[in-house]
């Protein structure tokens, strides 16, 4: 099997039944509904000022707004640069009183856009999912496949491009969709996971970060996004450390169910241990199921 190694630096739509779609079954997908709202940039305006001293603050406005767009939109690169990590993920969906989320732990290589996910079910089920540039492969993704088996799917196939149908959003994905920023706003230092981190809100754009995307394998994956959700543009809150890399991004998601009413989901990506050297295995053809997949 192909491995690939890193440790650099600091630190066909529908076929599978897709994971993150099936937990809508498991909610009652009607009554799905999310808690995610748009954040936007500047403040909301008050009481009448002088024509002087608004055209002032106005300005300042657009100009930390300005600031904080380009600082999101930065981070793709920085991560790229950062050479590997260790992830955590959760992705949430809510109806009515309910909530269910998957989460998911592993690695990834950023120079080589790599990287591996342990996805758990609600259900208790475990599936290993190993992601590289246009690809997904599913391991232990049931629905009739040996256990022993992977599933390989085409990322740009994938009605969503594969932002939440395996489940989570890997790193790599959740970074790129912050190139089509919008509107972003500085809210300063939070602590997370004990970190002083900056704390950026905003929206993005789908079809922006597609169109900002530096290579076509990622172009496809978010412009076949375009069509799996309601809204193009997808709120966002980022933390950033103090050398820009971003430490957790979550994107809130809308898309349609069976009965074309919108479900809210939101993903949660959060990174650490940055430089720690990872491991992948890419699964050898034919360690790819090869019959029909429910």
């Amino acid at each position: 099997m192909a491995v690939r190694r890193r440790g650099a630096g600091r630190g066909a739509a529908g076929v599978l039944g897709a994971l993150a779609l099936g937990l809508a079954a498991v909610l009652g997908c009607s009554g799905c509904s999310g808690t995610g709202a748009a954040a936007e940039d500047g403040a909301a305006g008050g009481a009448a000022e002088g024509p002087g001293e608004g055209e002032v603050r106005r300005d300042a406005r657009a100009q930390e707004g300005q600031e904080a767009r380009e600082a999101v939109r930065r981070v793709a690169d920085r991560l790229a640069g950062a050479g590997s990590s260790q992830a955590r993920t959760a992705m949430q969906m809510a109806s009515g009183g309910t909530r269910v989320t998957l989460h998911g732990e592993g690695g990834f290589d950023y120079a080589g856009r790599v990287g591996e996910l342990r996805v758990t079910l609600p259900e208790g089920r475990t599936v290993t999912e190993v992601f590289t540039p246009g690809r997904l492969y599913m391991k232990n993704r049931g629905a009739g496949v040996p256990p022993e088996k992977w599933v390989q799917v085409e990322t740009a196939a994938l009605p969503d491009g594969n932002l939440v149908t395996g489940g989570a959003t890997d790193p790599v994905t959740a970074a790129a969709l912050l190139r089509g920023v919008r509107s972003a706003e500085d809210l300063g230092l939070a602590e997370v996971d004990g970190r002083r981190l900056r704390h950026y809100r905003g929206v993005t754009d789908i079809g922006d970060a597609a169109r900002a995307a530096p290579d076509a394998e990622a172009r496809r994956q978010l412009t076949a996004a375009l069509g799996g959700f309601t809204e193009s543009r997808v709120p966002f809150d980022l933390y950033v450390d103090a050398e820009g890399l971003p430490r957790k991004v979550r994107h809130h998601f809308s898309f349609a169910g069976d009965d074309r009413r919108p479900i809210d989901v939101a993903s949660t990506v959060l990174l650490h241990d940055f430089g720690t050297p990872v491991d992948v295995t890419l699964p050898q053809p034919s360690d790819v199921y090869a019959g029909a997949v429910a």
